[in-house]
This record gives C-alpha cells, structure tokens and sequence, in this order.
C-alpha cells in the first residue's frame, strides 16, 4: 500500500496538518489540549489507514479474480450483494464474466457446427471425386469401347456439375454465416417471381409427365429480393418434382392479406414421414426417400434465404399424399 504515491502523500499531509494543530494548541491553549489534538489526530490517520488498507486488499481479491477469469474460470463469482462502489464494480464484474462465459460457449458451438461442415463438405465431396478418379482410369484404357467412353465422359461431365453446385450453395450459405449476404428490397410480384422459378424445372415436369396449376391474382406481391427468393423457390420446386411420380401434379397458390404474402407450393408425391420433419432444413440431411444424388442442401438454403428476408416457411406432409411447403413473407411496420 505504501509503495503508492498517492497514499505517501496523503499520509505526509495528514501527519504535517497534525503537527500544525498539536503546535498550535500547545502555543495557543496548553499542553492538554495539544495531547488531546495529537491523539484525536492519531486516532483519525490510523482509521484512515485501516481504512484504506481494506479497500487495497479488496482491490487485490478483485484484482485475482480478474486473473482467473482471463485464465478461463467463468464460474467465479465476485459479487457481494452490499452497497458502495466496490460492490458496483463487483457486481459490474460479474455481468461481464457472464457475457464473457456466454460468448466461449457460442465460439465452441461455432467450432463444433464448423468441424461437422468441413466433415460433412469433405463425404459430399469425396463421393463425386472417387467416382470421376475411376472413370478417368477406365478412359485410359486404348481398348476401352467407344460407347462406354461416351457414358464415362457423359458421368463425369454430370459430377462435375454436381460439385459446382455444391461449391456455389456452400459459397452462398457462407455468406449467410458471415452475414455478408446483401438483400434487395423491391417490390416483387409473385407472379413474376413463379414465371422465372419455373423455368429450370418445366423440362423435368414435361419429361415426368407431371401436370403444373397456378392460382393467385396477378397484384400480389412483396418486399424482398427477386433472385435471391428465386433460388429459393427453384429448390423447393426441384424437391417437389423429384419426390413426386409420374403423371403427378404439382399446385402453386399465392394470396396476400394486410399482415404477410403467402406462397403455397404443394404435390401429390411420396410424402415425407411425420419423424423426418423437423430435419428437412437441416444442411445435409437426407430423408429416407432421398434420391443417392441428392445432397441434402437445397432446402437449408431455401430456408435460409426465406427467413433472412423477413419471411418464413414450414412444410406439412403426410406418406403417400404429398407435401405442401407455406412461405411467408411478412410485411415491414413503417413509422
């Protein structure tokens, strides 16, 4: 305590105003009072001392309970429930140590979630990739028939277009991690949206045979990011092609009201089993009738898009009779 300047000066001051005062009651009084002054004085340094002997010792506790906490125990607690500042900056103490064993506790989560992407990137990765190391080996061969060169060319080609499309939804789901996504905030009709969604899925329909209706006024629309909320739509309209069977139908049904835009996109397919529901937008996850070329991400990124605009989705089903998927896109409260 000693070693503080701060505390030598004071102390020095205190002792010089007490001499001034026993010196001056001598002179001025008589040496009574001059004793009764010095001891009064006395008294009065040794409490300040004692005094401030506490709080140091108090600063010294809360000084080794910050080095534990920057060591890691987050478990300790500081506070001691009185008033004054010391106990403020207890209490101020713990709070942050709360936020501090809050946030260790998101990081090691995030570690976790990044280590079983990285595993999960690497299977969805490792698949394709050893498929295409032996066909290129068999396309080695000066023997090999020219049409099993062409179906080996032709798988290859497909594996290859199964990878870019594995690495752009990890690209775009890495930027909503990072939440450097940027969407638009337009006026979208939902009839132009569902005209440019249908697009890539109308051949897979007409091959399959599968019948398409669409019923929705021409003025509905919504606040959001028309390719964003394309990509969006496209992958539940793939999910739905591929899971429905030949000759099926596929319903697109749209309507807005005062509080959100509802788009209900529905089939007539293989259904999904009720234990399997709450995991369809988990990333990666393949149900049980997932096709073996399936990733399992187009409808983690469906309801990652649809959410981040303000929006939300859920999917009811039933085995046998088909699946309907509701989004919403709920309407922003202006002030």
């Amino acid at each position: 305590m000693l070693r503080n300047r701060e505390i030598r000066l004071f102390l020095l001051t205190m002792c010089l105003i007490s001499l001034v005062g026993v010196v001056a009651g001598y002179i001025m009084i008589s040496f009574n009072a001059a004793l009764l002054i010095a001891i009064t004085t006395s008294l009065l340094i040794g409490c300040c001392i004692m005094f401030t002997r506490w709080r140091y010792n108090e600063i010294e506790k809360l000084s080794g309970g910050l080095r534990r906490i920057s060591a890691g125990d987050y478990a300790l607690d500081v506070r001691d429930n009185q008033e004054g500042e010391l106990s403020i900056l207890k209490s101020d103490i713990y709070k942050v140590t709360l936020m501090l064993s809050e946030q260790r506790s998101l990081l090691q989560h995030e570690k976790v979630q990044l280590t079983n992407a990285i595993s999960d990137i690497s299977h969805q990765l490792k698949t394709p990739l050893t498929s295409m190391t032996v066909m290129a080996d068999l396309l080695s061969e000066p023997e090999l028939p020219s049409s099993k060169r062409t179906e080996f060319t032709r798988n290859i080609r497909i594996q290859l277009e199964r990878i870019g499309w594995l690495v752009s939804s990890l690209l775009k789901f890495s930027k909503f991690d990072a939440g450097t996504a940027q969407f638009k905030q337009d006026h979208i009709s939902v009839d132009k949206l569902l005209r440019k969604s249908l697009e890539p899925v109308l051949i897979p329909m007409d091959i399959k045979e599968q019948t398409l209706s669409i019923k929705g006024e021409d003025t509905v629309t919504f606040i959001g990011d028309l390719n964003w909320t394309t990509e969006a739509i496209i992958n539940i309209l793939k999910n739905g092609v591929e899971h429905t069977h030949d000759g099926g139908e596929i319903s697109i049904s749209f309507t807005e009201n005062t509080l959100f835009t509802e788009i209900i996109i529905a089939d007539n397919g293989k259904g999904i089993p009720k234990d399997e529901l709450p995991y369809v937008f988990k990333r990666f996850y393949k149900g049980k009738n997932a096709s073996e070329d399936s990733i399992g991400i187009g409808l983690a990124l469906a309801h990652s898009i649809i959410t981040s605009q303000n929006g939300d989705i859920h999917v009811s089903s039933e085995v046998g009779k088909g699946t309907q998927f509701h989004i919403k896109f709920y309407k922003q409260v202006t002030i």
